[in-house]
């Protein structure tokens, strides 16, 4: 790298969510609950498709990556979260904000990908049935995730590769309950009118790039769907995208608030709480839209637990 980091600040002073220490309290149990219940989900639907065989499919291969990335995805702010409501001033050194900001972004970008080529794999189901196996072969799907989590790392690469070229020589406190990048470049003491371009160019154009990709399939599947003939056709056609499509509605919606609105448009407060979807609430939520209405998942999960009910009555005789 050019420049070189020459920081006189190695510490910063997280704000978080709130100085209510009775409403820290209650947010601690809550977010808490949300954390154990998007570790055991996740964990739940990796396992699931890893031991059942009706699940050997690309779209449960991608869902059980999906799932792995919102494990390091909450993983990456919730301890954090957790950890800034048990004491009065909670700091993180500046290397374990660009190691935060690294992980946030490589699971966040990654996500991206992996929605993308989910979409891409509906298209296929819905609109190719015929050669569904050839074109989402083993190998293709292996390439898809691959290049989704070198996505990742080149996108967070180019966020910490920023960080590591400002100084920080002044204020030292984050309004924010974890290290991002913006209010971390309010802190710099440096030139930072270029930095703030490339990360910005770089997760627009991913975003845009993979928006895109997810669009035009499911402009290919409304239009597949629509000529269809058998109400029950068009019924399961929908309901093997209907998952799919609601958790890009809440992925997207979030980012593209934090991430492309003007900074001016809402307030840092508004900005905290758009924050705790994508990184916390929306892996809590993703489990649960994917299994709810997906019948293979239910059989697949009702096998397990059958399986498991009748090993320990033979135990336990």
């Amino acid at each position: 790298m050019a420049g070189g980091n020459h920081s006189t600040t190695t510490e910063f002073i997280l704000l978080g969510l709130t100085g209510d220490a009775t409403l820290q309290a209650v947010l601690f149990v809550t977010f808490l609950g949300i954390y154990t219940v998007t570790l055991m989900g996740n964990l739940s639907i990796i396992i699931l498709i890893r031991v059942s065989s009706k699940l050997y499919t690309p779209m449960y291969f991608f869902l059980s990556h999906l799932a792995a990335v919102d494990i390091g995805y909450s993983s990456c702010v919730t301890p954090v979260m957790l950890g800034s409501f048990l004491t009065d001033l909670y700091t993180m050194t500046l290397a374990g904000c660009v190691v935060q900001v690294f992980y946030l972004v490589t699971f966040g970008t990654t996500e991206c990908f992996l929605l993308a080529a989910m979409a891409y794999d509906r298209y296929i189901a819905v609109c190719s049935p015929l050669l569904y196996s050839s074109k989402m072969s083993d190998k293709f799907c292996v390439l898809l995730v691959v290049a989704s989590y070198i996505g990742g790392f080149v996108n967070a690469w180019t966020f910490t590769s920023c960080l590591l070229n400002i100084n920080f020589c002044g204020p030292n406190q984050i309004n924010h309950f974890f290290c991002d990048l913006s209010p971390l470049l309010k802190l710099s003491c440096s030139d930072i009118s270029v930095i703030t371009i490339i990360p910005s160019v770089s997760s627009g154009s991913i975003i845009g790039f993979t928006m895109l990709v997810i669009v035009i399939s499911y402009i290919y599947i409304v239009l597949e769907i629509l000529r269809m003939n058998s109400k029950e056709g068009r019924y399961r056609a929908f309901s093997t995208c209907s998952s799919h499509l609601t958790a890009v509605t809440l992925y997207y919606g979030t980012i593209t608030f934090i991430h492309v609105m003007p900074k001016s448009s809402y307030s840092i407060e508004q900005d905290k709480v758009v924050s705790v979807f994508y990184p916390i609430v929306i892996p809590m939520l993703n489990p649960l839209i994917y299994s709810l209405r997906n019948k293979d998942v239910q059989e697949a999960l009702k096998k397990m637990i059958d399986r498991k009910r009748i090993s320990l009555t033979i135990m336990m005789h």
